[in-house]
């Protein structure tokens, strides 16, 4: 519809018209009509005319349209539209032509974006929190890929800095037990968590005693890169619970590590560029900032790129600042080719987000771009109540305890089906009820119970395909025009909002959209399906009337097929029956 009103608007303008800010979309009162653009609003002051006057001349030539059954001016200028039910009727014909493809779009033109996400610390399993960040991730990353873009999915290692030593401490006290010795009760500062006997155990397996004769200075480097190559283990083996695989794990310590010092080459071409100095940061005003030194040091020059102040690169003892590591580390991406970049961090890091986003700037010349996006917190209840602390992270309910608890399918949805920057109540008893208020099972069951309309099909339809492929090529040659009823012409309408939905998502950045989208299809698909139960000559199928009941099994087919893209897109099974 949108090129029809574009081809309107030029018909009336001319060729020289600027008809890319046009917009097409459903008006939020459904009683305006099925679609509206803004066309005459944003065309009227290069057309020179009032919008009201320009929406009439455009209105005019879209009511010639033989798709469009009647157009309305509205308000100052705003066009609605009307479309004829042979509209939405096509518009199963292309769902039943593409089938999984249907949605696929091309507005991301190949461009490669880098998706960053979960980055958690290897110092132990994860917890739900976690898990949030790594549905979200995978989810957009799956989004922008059936969008066109060229996405890849990346996990930063943490594997340098300071919490990775205390993780060493950690192992080696672990150590020291598997070889007999009573450690008592952990010290405070060291991890406390039983998860780390195994890496104790290693150690023990492998060095015996040998590692309590030496220093710490020589057995730290050692005991650190067992522990955190044996964390990572958990760590994608708790991801693969979730279906979450990632195409990139970049080390931290790589920036650092054989001679390479990328953080100190990174600083010293920004020092080139003029955007580090050595000088005094100012006292802040109203408050404390936790990186403030009164003392002449290495600076980046955020402030000149959006910041709120100018950022330190080096500490007192002459290391860098996790800041000149993740401007190294972007820099990275950049080099590597990737202009588009995209973070999804934890809430807590808020306050990080104008920094990281200055130094991008800089590091490319201003021509990459960083969207953060923050995922709030979990809190984790059981029926309303909170959830106890884990046994084993001794800090926290792990995420591989509560996928193995309701399953990956319920905790992927449920982590989507709230706005990524919304505190998240996950409650575990909610998500396996069998009931609406359950988002996963609804949505599921509405595939479910798609496909169980084309078993009890077959039996007044023997030559009813079984395969998904076979079906609609067969249901193709079905008579889509008898969908006359109002709750059928409906839902043609909500499955035919899946392509728009996809581009604005995956614009957005918003995977939640989806799971939103989901929910309100398999709503409308439940609500025919009761209506026909209560009116039996609106069934899907219809004894002694193959060509009604061959329409409606289109129908059928059309919402299933979107239902399964879109829980694929989240990574959701679509299962053929709910047991």
């Amino acid at each position: 519809m949108l090129t029809r009103v574009q081809s309107a608007s030029t018909a009336v303008l001319g060729p020289g018209a600027e008809i890319s800010r046009i917009v097409v979309e459903p008006p939020r009162d459904p009683s305006h009509g099925d679609m509206a653009t803004n066309a005459p609003m944003v065309l009227a002051k290069d057309a020179g005319k009032k919008p009201r006057e320009l929406a009439e001349s455009i209105a005019d030539k879209l009511r010639s349209d033989d798709k469009i059954a009647s157009v309305d001016v509205a308000g100052p200028g705003f066009i609605n539209l009307t479309l004829k039910p042979n509209v939405w009727c096509e518009e199963l014909l292309v769902v039943l032509a593409q089938g999984a493809d249907y949605g696929r779009s091309d507005i991301g033109k190949d461009e490669r974006v880098n998706v960053e996400y979960v980055s958690a610390n290897p110092t132990g399993p994860m917890h739900v929190g976690h898990g949030r960040g790594a549905v979200f991730g995978d989810a957009l990353a799956n989004l922008l890929l059936f969008a066109g873009y060229d996405a890849t999915r990346e996990y930063y290692i943490n594997d340098a800095g300071a919490q990775v030593d205390v993780l060493a401490r950690s192992a080696f006290l672990r150590y020291r037990e598997a070889l007999g010795e009573d450690i008592g009760s952990i010290p405070e500062g060291l991890y406390p968590g039983d998860y780390l006997k195994p890496v104790g155990g290693e150690l023990a397996a492998e060095y015996d005693v040998k590692l309590t004769t030496m220093k710490e200075s020589e057995w730290l480097p050692i005991v650190r890169v067992k522990a955190i190559a044996m964390m990572m283990d958990v760590i994608k083996d708790d991801l693969a619970a979730l279906n979450v695989h990632f195409d990139v794990f970049f080390s931290e310590r790589s920036l650092i590590e054989g001679g390479r010092d990328e953080v100190g080459t990174t600083i010293e071409g920004l020092r080139e560029s003029g955007e580090v100095y050595e000088g005094r940061l100012p006292p802040p005003k109203g408050g404390s900032v936790e990186d403030w030194e009164d003392r002449e040091q290495t600076l980046f020059r955020s402030a000149d790129f959006g910041d709120d102040v100018d950022r330190p690169l080096k500490k007192s003892d002459g290391s860098y600042t996790y800041f000149a590591s993740d401007i190294a580390y972007h820099r990275s991406k950049i080099d590597r080719g990737f202009l588009n970049l995209i973070d999804v961090w934890g809430a807590d890091h808020g306050g990080y987000i104008k920094r990281m986003q200055a130094a991008v700037k800089a590091v490319s010349a201003g021509k990459a771009k960083l969207d953060v996006k923050l995922v709030q917190l979990v809190r984790l209840l059981r029926a309303g109540e909170p959830v106890k602390m884990s046994k084993r992270a001794g800090e926290f309910v792990t995420l591989r305890e509560v996928v193995d608890e309701v399953g990956r399918d319920a905790v992927r949805f449920d982590m989507l089906y709230r706005k990524n920057d919304a505190v998240l109540d996950f409650d575990l008893a909610r998500a396996i009820e069998h009931t609406r208020e359950n988002p996963v099972f609804y949505v599921q069951y509405g595939h479910a119970r798609g496909m169980s309309v084309f078993r009890n099909a077959r039996e007044e339809m023997p030559d009813l395909p079984a395969t998904a492929s076979a079906r609609r090529a067969y249901l193709r040659q079905a008579p889509v025009d008898r969908l006359s009823d109002t709750g059928e012409v409906s839902l043609l309408r909500r499955m035919a909002l899946y392509p728009r939905v996809i581009e604005g998502a995956a614009a957005a950045h918003e995977p939640h959209r989806i799971a939103f989208y989901l929910y309100e299809l398999a709503s409308e698909f439940h609500a025919v399906w009761t209506r026909g139960k209560d009116l039996p000559h609106l069934r899907f199928i219809i004894q002694n009337d193959r060509e009604t009941t061959k329409a409606r099994l289109a129908l059928v087919e059309g919402i299933v097929t979107v239902l399964a893209s879109g829980l694929a897109l989240l990574g959701v099974n679509a299962p053929e029956e709910m047991r």
